[in-house]
């Protein structure tokens, strides 16, 4: 029986199974695996951003756009939105494994949101940087 996301044990191992596709995935895994140098370290770092997403726990300190920017621009500004449609399909299908309730369904939409208002500031970025 899924539950819905309630704890930050919940939390993690939703962020642990999600990366564990991302980091299979050949779409997008490449992104990932080519730039962070300590799993662990990212890890902790996702799930507390989650956990301030959902739970409302203030226990992220980060800047995931200007994260995201550096990516691209390391990456010879080569993300593109459909590198964000398999990361969504990807969180998505994760959610759906394992929870269910209103945490999940915010867990989706926020995550939506943030594919759509990050890929627009890498974009913005890159006329900027032009």
């Amino acid at each position: 029986m899924k539950t819905d996301l309630t704890t930050r044990e919940d939390v993690s191992k939703l962020v642990h199974q999600f990366y564990t596709k991302v980091r299979k995935n050949e779409e997008i895994g490449y992104f990932f695996n080519e730039t962070i140098q300590d799993w662990n370290e990212h890890l902790e770092k996702l799930i507390d951003f989650w956990e301030t997403n959902l739970l409302f726990k203030r226990n992220y300190k980060g800047n995931p756009k200007l994260a995201h920017q550096r990516v691209d621009k390391d990456f010879d500004q080569s993300i593109e939105q459909k590198h964000f449609g398999v990361w969504l399909n990807l969180w998505f299908e994760t959610v759906d494994d394992y929870f269910e309730g209103d945490l999940a369904d915010r867990a989706k939409n926020n995550a939506r949101n943030m594919a759509s208002h990050i890929f627009m500031q890498i974009y913005m970025n890159r006329k900027t940087d032009s």
